[in-house]
């Protein structure tokens, strides 16, 4: 499989589609890129991808999302030196917002990195709740693909902060993760499959990985 960017699967330029309701069932093949592009996870030797502590941590807090959200399950998935890959599938959700008594399909407004729509306050029933610097979701009400992705990056990001304080981590600037993270709806099992391949390649196509701050 050719390293060059597809944007049928890597697909960096998709924000959120204003009309699609991210908490109802169904694949998404996710990204999550370091600030600026910094490679703070490890490094590609041989072709493989060398995680130090820090990409073990990220890890470790990526096989927990099930475990936060009942109704998510976590599939293939690459940490590289400074981005992250993953495929999520959401099973028995229910609309965003809305408790999980029926099958209301009904679509969601533009949304942001948390699952907000854009311009409305969060709310025990439209979003997660922050307590005690965790965030919790409510019962009954269904995780949207923001609210996951928010909930990794706050984890990864306040371990990483003990990291650097504690065992001397490599510090970052700012923020570890961009604000905002890119996803693409996998509509076919052939196109599942498609991606799962693309991320356990994506060390073999580092060299050419747009993503690689060697790469002209």
């Amino acid at each position: 499989m050719s390293g060059k960017y597809d944007p049928n699967i890597h697909n960096r330029r998709s924000i959120r589609l204003g009309w699609y309701d991210y908490s109802q069932d169904g694949w998404y093949f996710v990204t999550m890129c370091t600030q600026n592009h910094a490679c703070m996870f490890g490094n590609i030797l041989n072709d493989q991808m060398r995680l130090n502590k820090g990409g073990v941590m990220v890890g470790t807090w990526w096989r927990k999302v099930g475990g936060k959200f009942p109704s998510v399950r976590t599939d293939e998935y690459i940490i590289m030196p400074n981005h992250f890959h993953g495929i999520v599938n959401i099973v028995g959700a229910a609309p965003c917002g809305r408790p999980i008594t029926g099958n209301n399909n009904a679509y969601g407004q533009p949304r942001d990195e948390s699952g907000q729509p854009h311009g409305v306050a969060p709310t025990m029933n439209n979003a997660s709740v922050q307590h005690h610097g965790k965030s919790r979701q409510p019962r009954g009400v269904a995780p949207t693909l923001g609210d996951i992705v928010n909930w990794f990056k706050t984890m990864t990001t306040n371990q990483y902060i003990r990291g650097v304080k504690q065992n001397g981590w490599l510090p970052f600037g700012g923020k570890l993760w961009q604000r905002n993270y890119y996803e693409h709806i996998i509509r076919k099992e052939e196109e599942l499959n498609h991606t799962r391949q693309y991320i356990a390649e994506n060390p073999l196509n580092w060299r050419t990985d747009e993503e690689n701050p060697d790469v002209k």
